[in-house]
């Protein structure tokens, strides 16, 4: 089987589509990337078995709705361009479009007239995340125009995955069937995810926040709730991995808080790299917004956090609290800092309860890993090429 899928994201940093992508090469499946490239990057790779065509440079710097907007347009006219001569040479069966944009999947106009079968998989909820990252009313023009783009967009696809069953209730009630619908989270590798034994005994006290850098994610939360804490856990640091339009604003809070020695913000890394970053910390943290968006959308690091063995402090927002309990995670308020900050202590303090909740997590991790659930995917992909989905 030839499989190509689309993805508006950075190949080796984005986990979940690795593993769709390295599942269906392991068994044999011939499998292409299109994706971004960073600066210096090179624009053809093979990573694992898996073929990475880089067409489009990015920087993650974004910080109105027409400059995005322009990208993610320049990413579906290249990506559309770049599957029609690939289809031409050799015909995908299947052609697998990760959103954002939910429109990126008519770029697989050409692949489903030569009879591929397209799916559509939500990452995001596209109205409600350009609500959210741009102060956008929900009830304006551009949002009703997005609620129809994602209609038509799931109409196209011959099926349709969603990241989490919220999102999926949700879709299934404006812009499309149960029918043609599966539900996959963002299910953590063990094999990759494999807890790292002997963490740094240097006196430090690691906390860590590995992720996009958006305002729905709270990060700056995080940043006030550590002021908080800092006198009273001497040893303590706040290291912040990722990119993203709040990063300005993170850097001059950093900086008007007087935290530069103590909070470090930091490229992000490939996942190669980031897990063994993630293993040596002593607390994750998973700040977001319990707003229209952050309660819709499931946190990939938490599942992370847990396979790793490392302890994570969650916002109570809905969607994690649909998935998660108190003993596996400690909830703290959203959006509020002295409670993440009473959160963050007890955790330092209370070894006996935070070494069970890793326990407890490292047995959740184990029964939702994507070696449980991978051979789900493998099937739906084979029953949709067999025309039987």
């Amino acid at each position: 089987m030839k499989v190509c899928m689309l993805a508006y994201t950075f190949y080796e940093n984005d986990n979940r589509v690795r593993r769709y992508a390295e599942a269906l090469a392991e068994r044999g499946d011939t499998v292409e990337i299109i994706s971004l490239r960073r600066e210096n990057q090179s624009t053809e790779e093979v990573i694992n078995g898996v073929r990475v065509f880089r067409i489009q440079e990015r920087v993650v710097n974004e910080r109105g709705k027409f400059s995005y907007f322009f990208r993610l347009l320049l990413f579906f006219f290249n990506s559309s361009f770049f599957l029609l001569k690939k289809s031409l040479a050799y015909p995908y069966d299947v052609v697998h479009i990760h959103t954002l944009p939910d429109f990126e999947v008519f770029a697989a106009w050409f692949p489903k007239i030569l009879g591929a079968k397209v799916i559509l998989d939500f990452h995001e909820i596209a109205p409600e995340f350009y609500a959210n990252k741009f102060n956008v009313d929900d009830r304006s023009i551009i949002i009703k125009a997005l609620k129809l783009i994602e209609k038509a967009s799931a109409h196209f696809a011959d099926q349709v995955i969603f990241v989490n069953h919220l999102l999926e209730e949700k879709l299934i009630s404006r812009s499309t069937n149960k029918e043609k619908c599966a539900t996959f989270i963002n299910y953590p590798g063990l094999a990759f995810f494999t807890a790292f034994t002997g963490r740094p005994t240097d006196g430090r006290f690691v906390i860590i926040y590995p992720g996009t850098l958006h305002r729905h994610q709270g990060v700056d939360v995080a940043v006030k709730a550590f002021r908080l804490i800092k006198d009273k856990l001497p040893g303590a640091e706040f290291h912040i991995y990722g990119e993203g339009s709040a990063q300005p604003g993170l850097e001059n809070l950093i900086r008007e808080l007087g935290l530069s020695s103590r909070v470090f913000l930091k490229k992000p890394l490939p996942s190669s790299e980031i897990v063994r970053v993630i293993a040596m910390a002593d607390i994750g943290i998973v700040p977001k917004r319990a707003d229209s968006y952050g309660n819709m959308a499931f946190s990939t690091k938490i599942l992370e956090f847990m396979a790793l063995g490392v302890p994570v402090i969650v916002s109570d927002t809905r969607i994690d609290k649909y998935y998660f309990d108190d003993s596996m995670v400690r909830f703290f308020k959203s959006g509020d800092d002295e409670d993440l900050a009473e959160a963050i202590l007890d955790l330092a303090k209370n070894t006996e309860n935070r070494d069970q909740l890793v326990e407890n997590a490292r047995r959740y991790a184990a029964a939702n890993s994507w070696e449980v659930k991978k051979h789900d995917y493998i099937a739906l992909v084979d029953k949709l090429k067999a025309g039987q989905a």
